[in-house]
């Protein structure tokens, strides 16, 4: 007999609860193994750990929700799944196949039902799919065996407030996220570390994340915080084109959604002074889907970049993030088919 839950749903925050189980996946001797499922938190792991030492790991983010109609869906996962593979794969990491990543995350929704979030909570069900090199070798060359594992932990929005106000951004030239020819594209732990004392600069500053200009030229925006970005102006969706940034599975889905609405879409490189001229603008991904900003300051050209006046985010964001969140809540049609149903 399970303990009854004592989950206050409407004032959760983006962190970690213990759920009842977690399931993995070992790769050795060339193939991966039987999906294993499991009630510990912890992972036994060699101190000379490749992932330990030399940053052999990925991992993903995603969502399960439930609709209006009582089912619960999982937004986009064959994305996530092709996603990680492309992060293990430059880092020289085996790729978990797509068939077995989907059936581990149905399988981890499923386990963990009663940790989903009621419908109209605001909160979600987080999916943290993780791949980690656990050869024990000093030597810097890749592993030779890899655990995979998905655990997951009930949220509520990445930010507070969620989408009902804008916040500020800053600029930062003292620090790069990520290289034009580095890791940036994958999804590894190195590029976030990497961004941490940004972070906590910015947030001391009173800002809501720090925003990165393109390593090479400092010239072009690329991604704010963890995050996407994306602005509007004269019917367009415009968002930087890098090879430094990560290909935002969220951003993919705004893309269609804006073409959907009769947006033009614009992914080319977003000069720091074009800020002057948006109508809107946001940060996007997973955790907050769209965080609407209300400005950005460049503290070393001394100026602000106002681009929310009533701090209310404005009408195309709206719009965009309505029809998102519709479609992950079952409330609206999901003509694209981004939804798994996990559980009817």
């Amino acid at each position: 007999m399970k303990e009854a839950l004592n989950i206050d749903w409407a004032n959760l925050s983006f962190g970690y609860i213990p759920t009842d189980y977690n399931v993995r996946c070992y790769y050795k001797n060339g193939e991966w193994g039987e999906i294993e499922t499991t009630s510990s938190e912890l992972i036994p792991m060699h101190m000379a750990a490749t992932c330990l030492h030399y940053g052999q790991e990925a991992f993903e983010g995603m969502k399960a929700f439930r609709g209006k109609d009582g089912k619960v869906r999982v937004f986009r996962m064959d994305e996530n799944a092709k996603r990680i593979a492309q992060s293990a794969e430059g880092i020289m990491m085996p790729a978990i196949p797509q068939e077995k990543f989907e059936e581990m995350v149905k399988m981890v929704v499923r386990l963990n039902e009663r940790f989903i979030p009621p419908y109209e909570s605001g909160a979600s069900l987080y999916i943290r799919p993780l791949q980690v090199g656990i050869t024990a070798q000093v030597g810097v060359k890749p592993a030779k065996e890899y655990l995979f594992v998905i655990f997951v932990s009930p949220v509520g929005p990445y930010f507070k407030g969620g989408f009902t106000k804008t916040t500020p951004y800053v600029i930062t030239r003292k620090y790069d996220r990520a290289a034009p020819l580095g890791t940036g594209t994958f999804k590894v732990g190195g590029n976030y570390a990497a961004s941490l004392r940004a972070s906590c600069e910015a947030h001391a500053a009173g800002y809501s994340a720090e925003f990165y200009l393109d390593a090479k030229e400092k010239k072009y925006m690329d991604e704010c915080g963890a995050a996407n970005f994306f602005g509007i102006k004269n019917n367009t969706y415009i968002t930087p084109l890098s090879s430094s940034i990560l290909p935002s599975i969220t951003n993919k889905s705004l893309i269609q959604l804006a073409e959907d609405l009769g947006l033009k879409v614009e992914r080319r490189p977003v000069p720091e002074e074009e800020l002057a001229t948006l109508e809107e603008a946001g940060a996007c991904g997973t955790a907050a889907v769209i965080s609407p900003i209300e400005r950005i300051d460049d503290p070393e050209k001394n100026c602000s970049y106002v681009i929310s006046k009533d701090g209310k985010p404005g009408p195309v964001c709206t719009k965009l993030y309505n029809t998102l969140r519709g479609i992950q809540l079952g409330e609206l049609e999901d003509v694209h088919n981004w939804n798994t149903i996990v559980i009817e």
